[in-house]
């Protein structure tokens, strides 16, 4: 964080992962930004699920977003919250194999009492690992600030 944001260097006051993944699990929306080949971005809710350390989601092929996706993988997703942010930065990756659907489409149907049908998809399924995930307590804000990279 810029230094004018009066963040210690310290580890005080810094959100354990699971603060974040407890949020990214419970959220009903997610919103989720992509860019075309200009660069122009386009912000999008959609619903999805936090499953397998991934944020996972479905979209048509035709969508903007879909098409967004083909060309320039790089995502953000975050939460509705302003007041407990959790921002995840990372790439789309498109998802078909049945094997890896299954544990998708139960958590779907759990979470949104709407099947996914695996044998007559409806559209394209996307997971989201995280490069990086950012996330605050506004209440508290500088003081919670927190970073979390992966590999």
């Amino acid at each position: 964080m810029p230094h004018g944001y009066g963040i210690a260097s310290s580890e005080q006051g810094l959100l354990p992962w699971s603060w974040a993944e407890e949020r990214l699990a419970a959220s009903r929306n997610y919103w989720i930004v992509t860019a075309d080949d200009g660069g122009r971005p386009h912000a999008m809710p959609v619903w999805g699920l936090w499953l397998e350390a991934a944020v996972w989601f479905s979209s048509d092929r035709d969508s903007r977003k879909a098409r967004n996706i083909a060309s320039r993988p790089g995502i953000v997703v975050h939460l509705e919250s302003g007041d407990q942010a959790v921002i995840v930065e990372g790439r789309a990756e498109e998802v078909g194999d049945r094997s890896a659907l299954e544990p998708f489409a139960r958590a779907y149907k759990d979470k949104y009492g709407f099947r996914f049908d695996l044998d007559h998809p409806v559209g394209l399924v996307y997971r989201v690992r995280p490069g990086a995930v950012f996330g605050w307590r506004e209440r508290d804000f500088p003081l919670t600030a927190t970073r979390w990279l992966f590999d």
